[in-house]
């Protein structure tokens, strides 16, 4: 699967003061014909809009622009977008994926990953790795290990009243552990419900929002009585579009969601930039209380190679996850911050052999930062029940100041273990 194709559309970011100028300079300048404005996702409306090869979508709240552009106009929109003062930016739409590791191998006992300037793998001690690979001993009958390492079993917080909205490949409604918790569901793909076919967005629902007394133990959900928001961006064959997920956040914001966690990404090669149209629309989100929180990528292979945090992860107003095995050592598959600009660890949480909910009332064991990222926003909805009139800054903060810290280079694992509050 390429995981760094495009759609052929491109996104374009608007100054959101001056978005008629940015519009006109589109029309006039780039070519751009018919737009079609939302003020608040509507989710089958946009989907659909968003399949018409005839029409472009601008996103007014967000001041982001999702166009349509023939190859013969690509050129024209660049020109424009580096003249005009009320374009932002302009960058073509990526297809967008989850970030599972379905079946985790055991990286090689004898290395310990660690990046040194433009990436060299360094050795350790052999013993003391194999000393440290024991890690803590887990007892998962009342607490997945996960729980125990973030310390959700001694915290007396449950994320009431805080709404986390999950953007990924739905839910199951039906659950006998989420249903009667979901407090509003949009599907932004086209001809498919918000139920997931997939597995991946219930799995992430239920680690960052399942119940205190799952129907089968052991308990797995963070935020036990957080209210959840389920916005399905991807579909059941497990992938989206930038403006989807854009479409989602925005659905999500409008909704009053706290927390929006993004088990998502796409590739991102060393020294590449961000991308400004997710970077705008995360700053945008902080404006209105919420914090986005993604995962970092599942794109190395420890020791011999690792890989930049993934987009939408490496943008410096998202919160990007990193996964950790039972050792509390950075998982094998787990990206790092090593690109710079942007693109840093922000904190590490459980991300192997997680257990949560799955389709058809059942449960599943996943691995990959998928799983170590809603880990995370269940933990930053608990901090905004302890700190109602917190910002978003300010709960990224507390969060990131109290991380346990661990003997793995900052690259990797950030300021450390996630701690709920």
């Amino acid at each position: 699967m390429n995981r760094r194709a495009f759609t052929g559309r491109y996104v374009i970011v608007l100054d959101r003061g001056e978005q008629e100028s940015g519009l006109h300079a589109l029309r006039s300048t780039a070519g751009i014909g018919s737009v079609e404005r939302v003020r608040e996702a509507d989710a089958a409306n946009v989907a659909e809009l968003l399949e018409r090869p005839d029409v472009s979508v601008h996103f007014e709240a967000l001041g982001v622009v999702v166009a349509e552009v023939r190859p013969d106009q690509r050129h024209a929109l660049v020109t424009t977008a580096v003249r005009e003062p009320s374009i932002v930016a302009a960058e073509p739409e990526c297809m967008v994926y989850p970030m599972p590791v379905t079946a985790p191998r055991q990286a090689p006992a004898e290395f310990f990953p660690a990046y040194r300037g433009e990436g060299d793998v360094v050795q350790r001690d052999t013993m003391a790795h194999l000393a440290a690979a024991q890690g803590p001993a887990w007892d998962e009958e009342a607490w997945t290990w996960g729980l125990q390492a973030i310390r959700v079993n001694l915290s007396g917080l449950t994320g009431r009243d805080v709404s986390i909205a999950v953007l990924d490949t739905g839910v199951d409604t039906d659950h006998p552990d989420l249903a009667g918790r979901i407090e509003a569901t949009a599907s932004f793909v086209p001809q498919q419900t918000v139920e997931d076919g997939n597995g991946h967005g219930t799995a992430c629902i239920g680690i960052a929002a399942g119940p205190a007394s799952p129907r089968q133990g052991p308990r797995y959900g963070v935020a036990s009585e957080a209210r959840i928001l389920v916005a399905k961006v991807l579909s059941d064959s497990g992938k989206g579009a930038d403006g989807q997920i854009l479409a989602g956040m925005e659905w999500a914001m409008a909704r009053g969601a706290r927390v929006i966690s993004l088990s998502l990404g796409g590739l991102v090669q060393p020294g590449q930039l961000f991308p400004q149209a997710y970077e705008s629309v995360a700053r945008r989100a902080a404006e209105s209380g919420a914090v986005v929180v993604a995962a970092a990528g599942d794109y190395s292979d420890r020791p011999l190679h690792i890989a930049p945090v993934s987009r939408p992860a490496n943008c410096p107003a998202v919160l990007a996850v990193a996964a950790l095995d039972a050792s509390l050592s950075p998982a094998f598959y787990s990206n790092a911050g090593i690109n710079g600009d942007g693109g840093e660890i922000n904190i590490a949480a459980p991300g192997r052999d997680v257990r949560s909910a799955a389709p058809n009332g059942g449960y599943q064991v996943l691995s990959g930062t998928s799983m170590a990222a809603p880990h995370a926003a269940g933990v930053v909805v608990l901090l905004a029940q302890q700190y109602p009139d917190a910002s978003a800054a300010g709960l990224k903060a507390r969060l990131e100041a109290g991380a346990w810290p661990l003997p793995h280079l900052v690259t990797d694992v950030g300021p450390g273990l996630l701690q709920a509050p």
